[in-house]
């Protein structure tokens, strides 16, 4: 049996017990790197937060068990890239096939994933220094990525198609997502303008008065997946407005600054340190709430109440009445682990 040892650090309670073990079978592993990076640091913090993601740059080999069993062991969503066969019709549109999964299932995408993979890819030289754009085969269908540099470091962004959003009016609903928040969120949430928003997935986005009513809340997970469920998302999403009297966060005068936490339905983790394709949801509802014009970009910090500070940058792009979104970051890479048979 293969055995890989990972820091692993998102967490309260990962943090506890850093090292934990992943096993997999050496025919399947033997062949395989995978490496450990940070996603969406954050700006003030950028050599602790974001968000954790394993990488498998060769998912050849893995069989769909091995890729979510990798996935459960960490604790995290996982990325493995698989090289397409020159001659088939996938290769002809994209360069590599990109898949998913969280330690429960697998995802259709992953904006996260999608960018850290991206990121290893120009770090360790496997795309040329030229090569600014990559296109991926998804289940979500093809989804490109850019890098470029911004103030010193690489940034990367993936683009998102155009999203949907639509108010959650039943009142029923709307009180019982305020009682699986916690006792704190009470008078905190605007329930009437909670809404659904989706681009790849759909997220409930809940907005709350500010960013420490946001951070004190305390859900009731037990309740999280039968509720998400009733709504037809795929995890609650609250947020709250940036205070600029009340945060040492860095301002960006062309940005819409945010705060945000994410709940997800049944992913096998309560919380996410930062959620790409959440975060543009929020965008379209911001967007359409007339919060967010259509020359301004948003930033949303994710991960803070877990001591995970991330920042996500999305920015939605119209060409005559198409708009496409871009969700970026920037990415460190923590470490690369080989596998070694006992």
């Amino acid at each position: 049996m293969t055995n890989i040892l990972l820091l692993c650090a998102a967490t309260p309670s990962q943090q506890l017990n850093p090292l934990i073990k992943v096993s997999a079978t050496p025919e399947t592993m033997e062949l395989s790197k995978v490496h450990l990076v940070s996603v969406f640091t954050a700006s003030d913090s950028p050599e602790t937060g974001g968000n954790l993601l394993p990488v498998v740059l060769d998912a050849s080999a893995l069989s769909e068990e091995d890729m979510r069993r990798i996935a459960r062991e960490y604790g995290h969503e996982a990325s493995f890239l698989i090289p397409l066969p020159e001659a088939s019709s996938e290769s002809q549109k994209a360069d590599y096939q990109l898949r998913f999964f969280v330690p429960e299932h697998e995802m259709e995408m992953c904006g996260h994933a999608t960018v850290g993979t991206t990121w290893l890819l120009g770090e360790l030289g496997i795309l040329r220094d030229d090569q600014k754009e990559v296109c991926y085969s998804t289940k979500s269908g093809l989804v490109r990525a850019r890098r470029r540099q911004q103030e010193g470091r690489i940034l990367v962004e993936v683009s998102q198609p155009r999203g949907w959003v639509t108010p959650v009016q039943d009142e029923a609903l709307r009180r019982e997502i305020a009682a699986v928040l916690g006792e704190s969120a009470g008078d905190k949430i605007n329930t009437e303008s909670i809404q659904n928003a989706c681009t790849s997935r759909a997220k409930t986005v809940v907005p709350m008065r500010d960013s420490a009513a946001l951070d004190a809340l305390k859900p009731n997970f037990s309740r999280m997946q039968a509720l998400c469920e009733k709504l037809g998302s795929t995890g609650l999403y609250p947020y709250a407005p940036h205070n600029d009297n009340s945060s040492n966060v860095p301002t960006r005068n062309d940005s819409l600054v945010v705060h945000a936490r994410q709940f997800p339905k049944a992913s096998g983790y309560p919380e996410d340190a930062a959620t790409g394709i959440a975060a543009a949801a929020l965008s379209f509802a911001l967007l359409e709430n007339n919060v967010l014009g259509e020359d301004r970009s948003v930033v949303v910090r994710q991960g803070e109440a877990m001591g995970c500070p991330s920042e996500i940058r999305v920015r939605i792009e119209f060409d005559g009445e198409e708009a496409v979104c871009w969700i970026g970051g920037t990415v460190r890479h923590v470490k690369r682990f080989e596998t070694n048979e006992n």
